[in-house]
């Protein structure tokens, strides 16, 4: 059994779901489809459910409008008209109709994971319907059934893994399966997200649950690119990474990738593949737990990052004095990204500002704060990446391009930089021509 999943691009018009059904029926064997929501339509979601948060009545309506026309012109591009097309129809109003009734719910964060998560429940069962009417049988599942989830950073897969089996028990066997990304049920059996992105994070975390033969992750990109083909020109897809590679890249920014996607299968050694779903035939990138080779692979960077340094004479040979600075993030539940310490003072990084004005104001009973915002990891990637004599090359940008902090040593697969966002694409750029055109250039 493998576990496809296609992004909001890949299913985002008529022809794009066209082409998952010829991707889907290329595959032999059993297969799970993780579909996202048609492209466009979350961001929508994400509008409708700011205005039912500040109760702004006629937008709510014109958003609920747009989401409905979104979709009924989908169907009129895939099925021929009749009795069938009417009957699809009425189930997506049905869905819309259900969704204006939460919008007149007062808002609170269960309102908001309802809200969200309708784009894939409404796309899935087009899709179903349209595999259906192509004379291709499939099964459609309601992913709250199985997908419990009461720790994001843990998923219980073996759970999610009994459930999911009980739950097929009730329904037709079919090789084709269908079902919503980015939804689940949480530690109080309520409906919730796995967060902007998450539906990467379904497909592994099936794929662990039913221990997969492979996951495909088909998105409008051929594979993970060696930089930011956003910024800088001359990339290429890496054709092979080792999963703590990919983690690095993911959680440091690499946007074809939710940051915890890779972590479900680490261990159950089972491949994940990156995929073009418009160029299909392109080779991707192959994420395992082996490394093709070990140096540099490929540059990735995070933006929102918030520098905070803590300054303190008490600190000089105080015991105990970094597990009082640690527990006021834990206590925020706040996630550190980098850090880095001298005698008396202590530089580390957050990216979820929510809660900084409560850090913040508890760390000042420890020292001297300082606060500096609107900064990027800049993330290098690759299996021993330190011990690799041409990575001494990445410091020769330091005279050029002021560096706030350097994380160097905690991982022999990661060296981090922390720049001004202002210098984020002078710093990609520079780093793409010291470790991969000028090493290129001398190779030849």
């Amino acid at each position: 059994m493998k576990v496809l999943k296609f992004g909001g691009t890949s299913v985002g018009s008529a022809a794009g779901i066209r082409n998952v059904k010829k991707i889907t029926l290329s595959e032999s064997g059993g297969k799970i489809l993780v579909l996202s929501a048609m492209s466009g339509v979350t961001n929508m979601l994400v509008e409708l459910s700011e205005k039912v948060k500040n109760e702004q009545l006629e937008e709510i309506d014109e958003i609920i409008d747009q989401v409905k026309i979104k979709h009924f012109s989908l169907i009129e591009e895939l099925f021929t008209g009749g009795v069938e097309t009417s009957s699809i129809k009425n189930n997506i109003n049905s869905q819309v109709e259900t969704l204006g009734e939460v919008c007149n719910s007062s808002w609170n964060k269960q309102v908001d994971a309802k809200i969200l998560t309708t784009g894939e429940s409404l796309l899935t069962f087009i899709f179903s319907a349209y595999l259906k009417h192509q004379g291709v049988k499939n099964t459609l599942l309601d992913a709250k059934q199985f997908m419990h989830i009461s720790n994001l950073e843990n998923p219980d897969t073996l759970q999610i893994g009994e459930l999911l089996n009980d739950y097929l028990k009730e329904l037709p066997q079919n090789d084709i399966l269908i079902t919503q990304g980015f939804v689940r049920i949480d530690g109080d059996s309520e409906v919730n997200t796995l967060k902007r992105g998450g539906s990467d994070y379904t497909a592994t975390i099936l794929g662990a649950a039913i221990r997969a033969s492979e996951v495909e992750i088909w998105t409008d990109i051929s594979g993970l690119h060696n930089n930011d083909p956003r910024y800088v020109q001359n990339t290429h897809p890496v054709s092979q990474l080792s999963f703590e590679e990919a983690a690095e890249l993911a959680y440091f920014g690499a946007k074809i990738l939710h940051p915890q996607t890779i972590s479900p299968v680490i261990g159950k050694n089972i491949p994940v593949y990156l995929k073009n779903t418009f160029t299909p035939e392109a080779t991707g990138t192959c994420i395992s737990a082996l490394a093709e080779r070990k140096g540099l692979k490929a540059i990735s960077a995070k933006d929102g990052i918030t520098a905070i340094k803590i300054k303190s004479n008490r600190m000089l040979m105080a015991h105990g004095f970094l597990k009082k600075i640690f527990e006021i993030f834990d206590k925020y539940e706040t996630a550190i990204d980098m850090i880095t310490t001298s005698e008396i003072a202590i530089s580390l990084t957050i990216d979820d500002c929510s809660s900084l004005d409560s850090i913040v104001s508890d760390l000042h009973n420890y020292g001297e704060i300082s606060v500096d915002t609107n900064h990027s990891i800049i993330c290098v990637v690759g299996e021993g990446l330190i011990e690799d004599r041409g990575t001494s090359r990445l410091f020769e940008i330091l005279q050029d391009v002021p560096v706030r902090m350097i994380s160097y040593g905690g991982s022999n697969n990661n060296i981090s930089l922390l720049v001004d966002t202002r210098n984020k694409i002078e710093v990609l750029q520079k780093l793409n021509k010291k470790l991969f055109a000028e090493q290129f250039s001398s190779t030849i």
